[in-house]
């Protein structure tokens, strides 16, 4: 009885207000008349727009567009000067459609191409052949007290083959290279490669152990990224 009152109410309100009229839970009562599969929809067809330019206008616009006066003029200059000869052949924007539908809308100056370049990457096939140094800021014992950890790494075995504690990051590397060759003997065709360090060779030095508690721990470091 309830769906008959419903289908008759909906000739006069809408099926939602006969439901809430009658006291009926809207989600029972469509899904009970839901039909499965739901019926197929009538294919839409698009309906041309009425003020839509013909296919002669459109024509007309282009071969304006690619005469002789306009050819080098871009749709905005060529929109002005057509005005102000009292001619109106469409928007500036339907000028540029008109050119994309053509495939005339592109650069047509010549673009500068940049490949792209390869980072540079050293590649160790042995050990003792490529060194990398680095520098770590360490906090001291005390406040506002820094060291500065100087560690030189072969790249192939990831082998400490240095390491200097300074209180004060320095062009001071010569000592280090001293006690490498003490270290790894004789070095002759390896290759330093410095990270993100101001640090140049001169002869100046620098001290092994800088203040603080004396640690029996060997000097380890891990390269950074």
């Amino acid at each position: 009885m309830i769906d008959e009152a419903i289908n008759q109410l909906s000739d006069v309100v809408s099926t939602s207000e006969a439901i809430a009229a009658l006291g009926e839970s809207r989600a029972t009562w469509y899904r009970r008349h839901r039909k499965s599969p739901a019926p197929e929809k009538p294919e839409r067809v698009a309906a041309p727009q009425p003020r839509a330019l013909s296919e002669v206008e459109r024509k007309q616009i282009r071969a304006t567009l690619e005469s002789e006066e306009f050819i080098d003029e871009a749709p905005a200059a060529a929109y002005a000067k057509l005005l102000d000869q009292g001619v109106y052949l469409g928007s500036v924007s339907t000028m540029y459609r008109v050119l994309h539908e053509h495939d005339e809308v592109r650069e047509r100056r010549r673009q500068a191409t940049y490949p792209a370049h390869k980072k540079p990457e050293l590649i160790a096939t042995k050990p003792n052949e490529i060194w990398s140094w680095d520098i770590t800021k360490l906090h001291g014992p005390e406040k506002w007290t820094y060291y500065y950890l100087y560690v030189i790494l072969d790249i192939w075995s990831r082998y400490v083959t240095g390491c200097m504690l300074a209180r004060r990051e320095r062009a001071t590397l010569d000592a280090t290279d001293e006690r490498n060759r003490r270290q790894t003997g004789n070095r002759e065709g390896s290759t330093h490669h410095p990270r993100r360090s101001r640090l140049t060779h001169d002869r100046q030095t620098g001290d092994a152990h800088v203040g603080g508690p004396r640690s029996h721990q060997s000097a380890q470091s891990t390269p950074r990224a």
